[in-house]
């Protein structure tokens, strides 16, 4: 995703546009709406990209029903019918391409949203599909010549899953395959050409063609660390239970995986502080129960190996984090592109020194990939932002200030105003309101003069 516009949404009640960066930052105080942003991101992706209808209630993020979901103002009477969402991608535009366009619109049904119109454009070719109160289907194509609506046949009529549909317009792309009979012209307007059919093939063709892996979504609090796990297949589970798993099948069965997971652990271990060495220890054959075991070494000579369970809540808690970070930099075992991770807070229990260290650890994986792949994390650390900002400015491995966007979160009474903030080659703020940042410029005053008036600080 390039970009993302919401409105009627949670805190979000007028229409705004922000833009995505391979490391996008998300700050502001608490109940601001950062969570709600990460949730609607998933399911933005889950339908654009087919993979599933989304659901607001799946874990991390419980958004609860339609009617807590909806944006409600003091001045509503009422719940309001609808809310609207979208993102633009240019993942595979190539050449002078335009990007991808996924808009939708979500109203109530049984109680949770559901979306009720989908359009999926490339300039002025669209896709439109939508659902009535009846729950019948209708869809309409359309180029910059004209428009065109389906009046299907039973046959056709039973197969308008989104999917179906996609591949039923594919088969366009080969003009002759499909009688575009079915199709009337909107508003009186020009019968369908080839050429528009050409248009509206390729269009589905590419749109069915996306292959992505589904956003991963961490929760803010990690999980307990064992001193003993039972080997298990992994899970992917937000609140980090199966990596130990993962590391150990990594260990048992992918040894150069392993090596190249455990390099990048301990390579953050050893910037951070917070160990120099991790390892599997296992108690007989690899189906057998196992342990993380970290150490930390002196300079002339190795320490002692400590069960995470005995080194504090900074190692159990920042592990899913890094493991899922340097994880997403491989291939997809079923050959997806991994778009996303979604992290909320991956700060918690670092020491100041570690959440620093977390920032370049981001910044360095938001650069290589050409750009397409999206790091989105909500922090409350200003060690970590101004140690990425630092890292724009000092050009760390290859980061540059269009790699980077900070989306700060600004509560208007029942609204929330998402400002988009980036850095130059300088490291210094660009568009940051009058608010961001001012409880620390009068903490810093206050200490600097402990006299002062606040009132004209």
């Amino acid at each position: 995703m390039d970009s993302v516009t919401i409105e009627n949404f949670r805190c979000f009640g007028e229409k705004q546009t922000v833009r995505l960066a391979p490391l996008t930052l998300l700050v502001g105080e608490n109940s601001t709406g950062k969570t709600s942003f990460l949730a609607l991101i998933r399911a933005l992706a889950d339908l654009g990209y087919g993979l599933r209808l989304p659901d607001f209630k799946e874990a991390p993020y419980d958004m609860g029903s339609y009617d807590d979901v909806v944006h409600r103002s003091r001045r509503d009477k009422g719940i309001p019918g609808h809310f609207d969402a979208s993102f633009k991608t240019a993942r595979y535009a190539e050449g002078g391409d335009e990007p991808f366009e996924f808009s939708f619109r979500f109203s109530k049904y049984e109680s949770v949203p559901h979306p009720v119109a989908s359009c999926y454009s490339r300039g002025q070719t669209r896709i439109l599909e939508s659902i009535n109160d009846s729950r019948d289907k209708g869809l309409t194509v359309s180029t910059k010549r004209g428009a065109w609506d389906l009046q299907p046949s039973d046959e056709t009529a039973r197969r308008l899953g989104r999917d179906a549909t996609l591949n039923w317009l594919t088969r366009w792309s080969e003009v002759g395959q499909v009688d575009p009979s079915e199709f009337a012209p909107h508003a009186d307007g020009p019968s369908m050409s080839s050429k528009d059919r050409e248009e509206i093939g390729s269009l589905a063709f590419d749109l069915m063609h996306q292959h992505v892996s589904r956003p991963r979504a961490g929760a803010p609090i990690r999980s307990q660390p064992q001193r003993t796990y039972d080997y298990a297949r992994p899970t992917y589970d937000p609140e980090g239970e199966h990596i130990p798993n993962l590391l150990a099948s990594f260990a048992a069965q992918d040894s150069e995986l392993w090596s190249e997971i455990q390099e990048y652990l301990e390579t953050f271990g050893v910037a951070s502080g917070l160990f120099d060495e991790i390892r599997i220890k296992r108690f007989g054959t690899d189906s057998e129960p196992f342990q993380l075991q970290v150490r930390k070494n002196l300079k002339r000579r190795k320490g002692l190996w400590r069960n995470i369970k005995d080194v504090g809540y900074g190692v159990s808690q920042v592990l899913p984090v890094v493991t899922e970070i340097a994880f997403h930099r491989e291939p997809d075992v079923f050959l997806l592109e991994r778009e996303m991770l979604l992290f909320q807070q991956p700060e918690v229990h670092l020491h100041p020194r570690a959440q620093a260290e977390l920032g370049t650890l981001l910044s360095s994986f938001a650069v290589g990939h050409e750009r397409q792949q999206r790091y989105l994390v909500e922090t409350h650390s200003d060690h970590l932002i101004n140690r990425v900002r630092m890292d724009v400015r000092d050009c760390v491995n290859g980061l540059t200030p269009g790699d980077v966007v900070v989306l700060y979160f600004e509560r208007r009474d029942f609204d929330v105003k998402i400002h988009e903030i980036t850095f130059d080659e300088l490291g210094n703020l660009n568009g940051a309101p009058p608010s961001y940042g001012d409880f620390f410029m009068r903490e810093t005053s206050r200490s600097i003069w402990p006299d002062a008036d606040l009132a004209d600080l």
